[in-house]
C-alpha cells in the first residue's frame, strides 16, 4: 500500500504566517510599483514648476496609499463603543451671550474658512457650485462675501476669508473674486491636493502624464480632509498665527446656516475648562431625513466622528436609527490654530480613509482615496460637541434644498437667511421632487417661473411633468403626480392644500 507522509500532502496549504507574508509582499509589490508609475509621471512634466507640483503630491498621495494598503478591517469594532459622556455635547442655550463691545476683541481673534472645492454638476450645473445663484440673483460666494463685510463694517474688524478651492474650481473662483475687491474683505485661496485616481485592479494610476488640465479625469480632489495639510503648506497658517488668530471656522460652502456665531466664538476664547478646547463640532438634532449623516461617539476614551461607511453592515439600521444617535455632524467646525500646527508637526493626524468607488462610462473601475475634515477631531484634546439649532444646518445638496431656501420661508438680510416670523412652526417642509424633471437647476426654473407660497407647507412630493404657474400657494399635504405620458400645469394663483393632483388633474381631499 502506497504511504503518503501527510506532512508534505499537506504542504500546499499556506499557515498563518505564510499568508501574512504573502500580503506583506504583496503589499510591498503594490507600493513599489506605484512609486515607479508616479515616477514616471513626474517625468513627462514640462516645466520645473510642474515637476516640483507634480512631485510634492506624490508625496502626499504615496503617505495615503501607504496608510490603504496597512489598514484592514473595519476601523472600530461596534462592541467596544462607550456610552456618549453628558458633558461631551454642550447645549447652545447654555452658553452666554458676548456683549456689544466684546464682538471687536472676539472677532480680531477669527479666521473664516470655506470648503469650496466642489463643481455643481450634481445640479446640472457647470464651474464652482458656490457660483450658482441662490437668492435674489446671489451665489454662495456672493452671500458668504456679504456676511464678512457685515461682521467687518459693524464691529470695526478684520475678519479674512479663506476659500479652500480644488484644481476643478480654482481658476474660475479667482476670476470671480476680483469683483469683490472694492468690499471690505480680506479674501485668501489655497488650493487642495490633486491625487492620480487608481484603477481598482490593477492599483496603479489612470493617468499617463501630468498634464493635468488635458487629462482631468485621471485627476480628483481627496476630500476636505486634505484641510490640514494643505492650509500649512500654502503659509497661511503661519500667517494667521502670527497675527495672533486663535480660531479657524470651517463649514462648507454651500451650508446657507453656517454663519459666523458669537456665542460659540465666546465659549472657546473664554473656556471655563482647564484645558483649551481645540476642536469643536457642530451637532445638530437628528431627523429621520438625517439618517446617513455622521456622529459623535465615543471611542478608546476620545471623542470621534463616526460616519456610515465605517458602520459593518449588521449594524447600519442601529446607526440610522434617531432614537440610539439623537444628533448628526453638520460639518462646522471650530478649530484651534495652534492645535492644528502641533498635530502637524507631531505627525499625529489621523483620520479614517474613506474608499470612493467609481465606474466610468466605459466600464473601467476606479477608487478614489479620501479624508474627511471632521474625522481629526480624535487628533486633538479638548473636543466637544456643540448641540446647534437646526437653523445652522441650510445645505443646498438638491433642487429640493434650492427651492427652500429661494422661497418665502426664509429673508435674507446682511447675506444671511433667517426663517421668516410668519411661518407659524421652526421645521422646514419635507420636500421631494422627481429627478427625471427637476434634478438639474435650469429645469427646475423652467418648472418654477416663481417660488410658490410655502409658509404653511409640511409636505411637498411632486413627480412628472409638471410645471407651477406663479402665484401659486401650497399648504399641508401636498401631492402632485404626473404619470407618463401625462402633463400637469398648475395655473397662476392655484391655492393647493392638503391635496393629491393626479394626471387627469383630479383635486381630492388628502
Amino acid at each position: 500500500m502506497l504511504q503518503v507522509d501527510d506532512k508534505k500532502a499537506r504542504g500546499h496549504q499556506r499557515s498563518a504566517s505564510d499568508t501574512q507574508a504573502f500580503r506583506e509582499r504583496t503589499k510591498r509589490d503594490a507600493l513599489n510599483e506605484l512609486q515607479a508609475e508616479l515616477d514616471k509621471l513626474e517625468a513627462t512634466a514640462t516645466t520645473p514648476q510642474i515637476k516640483d507640483h507634480v512631485h510634492r503630491q506624490s508625496e502626499g498621495f504615496i503617505d495615503l496609499f501607504k496608510r490603504f494598503l496597512q489598514e484592514e478591517g473595519p476601523s472600530l469594532e461596534w462592541d467596544h463603543m462607550q456610552k456618549l459622556p453628558e458633558d461631551a455635547i454642550k447645549d447652545y442655550n447654555s452658553l452666554p451671550t458676548p456683549e456689544e463691545a466684546e464682538m471687536k476683541a472676539l472677532l480680531s481673534k477669527l479666521v473664516v474658512v470655506k470648503l469650496n472645492g466642489g463643481l455643481g454638476t450634481s445640479m446640472g450645473c457647470h464651474g464652482p457650485k458656490s457660483v450658482i445663484a441662490v437668492r435674489n440673483g446671489l451665489t454662495f460666494l456672493d452671500l458668504t462675501v456679504q456676511q464678512i463685510e457685515y461682521l467687518n463694517k459693524t464691529y470695526n474688524a478684520n475678519v479674512p476669508l479663506i476659500l479652500m478651492n480644488s484644481f476643478n474650481t480654482d481658476d474660475d473662483t479667482q476670476r470671480i473674486i476680483r469683483k469683490y475687491k472694492g468690499i471690505d474683505v480680506h479674501i485668501h485661496t489655497f488650493n487642495q491636493s490633486c491625487y492620480p485616481r487608481i484603477n481598482r485592479d490593477s492599483l496603479l494610476p489612470i493617468a499617463k502624464h501630468a498634464d493635468i488640465p488635458n487629462d482631468i479625469e485621471a485627476w480628483y480632489p481627496p476630500g476636505h480632509g486634505d484641510f490640514y495639510e494643505s492650509f500649512r503648506n500654502s503659509g497661511l497658517l503661519t500667517k494667521f498665527l502670527k497675527e495672533g488668530r486663535e480660531y479657524c471656522f470651517i463649514s462648507n460652502i454651500d451650508n446657507l446656516g453656517a454663519t459666523v456665531d458669537f456665542k460659540i466664538l465666546k465659549s472657546l476664547l473664554h473656556n471655563k475648562e482647564p484645558s483649551p478646547l481645540e476642536f469643536v463640532m457642530e451637532v445638530t438634532d437628528k431627523t429621520r431625513a438625517d439618517v446617513k449623516g455622521g456622529t459623535l461617539i465615543k471611542y478608546e476614551d476620545k471623542l470621534r466622528l463616526l460616519e456610515i461607511a465605517q458602520v459593518p453592515k449588521d449594524h447600519v439600521d442601529d446607526f440610522k436609527s434617531v432614537k440610539t444617535f439623537k444628533f448628526f455632524n453638520t460639518n462646522n467646525l471650530w478649530i484651534k490654530l495652534s492645535a492644528i500646527e502641533r498635530v502637524l508637526e507631531q505627525n499625529s493626524l489621523n483620520m479614517e480613509i474613506i474608499v470612493n468607488n467609481k465606474t466610468f462610462a466605459n466600464g473601467l473601475n476606479i477608487i478614489q482615496l479620501e479624508t474627511a475634515v471632521g474625522a481629526a477631531m480624535k487628533s486633538f484634546d479638548g473636543v466637544v460637541g456643540i448641540n446647534v439649532p437646526r437653523s445652522r444646518f441650510l445645505p443646498v445638496k438638491k433642487t429640493s434644498d434650492l427651492m427652500l431656501v429661494m422661497s418665502n420661508l426664509y429673508t435674507l438680510r446682511n447675506g444671511s437667511l433667517a426663517m421668516s416670523s410668519q411661518r407659524m412652526f421652526p421645521t422646514t417642509p419635507l420636500i421631494k421632487l422627481g429627478d427625471n424633471h427637476f434634478a438639474k437647476v435650469e429645469e427646475f426654473l423652467t418648472r418654477f417661473p416663481s417660488i410658490p407660497d410655502m409658509l404653511e407647507l409640511d409636505h411637498l412630493t411632486v413627480s412628472g411633468d409638471v410645471t407651477f404657474g406663479k402665484g401659486v400657494t401650497l399648504k399641508g399635504t401636498v401631492i402632485i403626480i404626473a404619470n407618463h405620458g401625462e402633463r400637469i400645469d398648475l395655473p397662476p394663483g392655484t391655492i393647493l392644500e392638503n391635496k393629491i393632483v393626479s394626471g387627469n388633474l383630479r383635486i381630492l381631499n388628502h
